[in-house]
C-alpha cells in the first residue's frame, strides 16, 4: 500500500520516515518530494509498505506531532492521468 505523509517538517530525512513506519511492518520504499526547480523539500512524501502494516501505521501515526507539526497520514490516492500541458488544436494561424 502506498501511504501519503503530509505536513512534514522540511528537515525530515528518508531514514527517519523509514524508522518511524518500520515499527509497523516492512517498509519497501520512502520518497520525499522536492521542488523541481529549487530542490527544496515540499513537506510531503510517500511510504510504501505491506497492507497490514500500512493500515496500522496510518491509524497510529496520523495527526501525531513531528518537529512541531501534526502529520497528515492516509492511504495515497492513485495519481490522476491526463490533463496538463501540450498543444490543443484549433484557432491558431499556421
Amino acid at each position: 500500500m502506498n501511504i501519503y505523509v503530509g505536513n512534514l517538517p522540511f528537515s525530515v530525512t528518508e531514514d527517519e520516515l523509514r524508522e518511524m513506519f518500520g515499527q509497523f511492518g516492512e517498509v519497501q520504499t520512502v520518497k520525499l518530494i522536492t521542488d523541481r526547480e529549487t530542490g527544496r523539500p515540499r513537506g510531503f512524501g510517500f511510504v510504501e509498505m505491506d497492507d497490514e502494516g500500512a493500515e496500522a501505521a496510518i491509524k497510529a501515526l496520523n495527526d501525531t506531532e513531528m518537529g512541531g507539526r501534526n502529520l497528515r497520514i492516509n492511504q495515497s490516492e492513485p495519481r490522476k492521468t491526463g490533463g496538463g500541458g501540450g498543444r490543443s488544436g484549433g484557432g491558431g494561424r499556421w
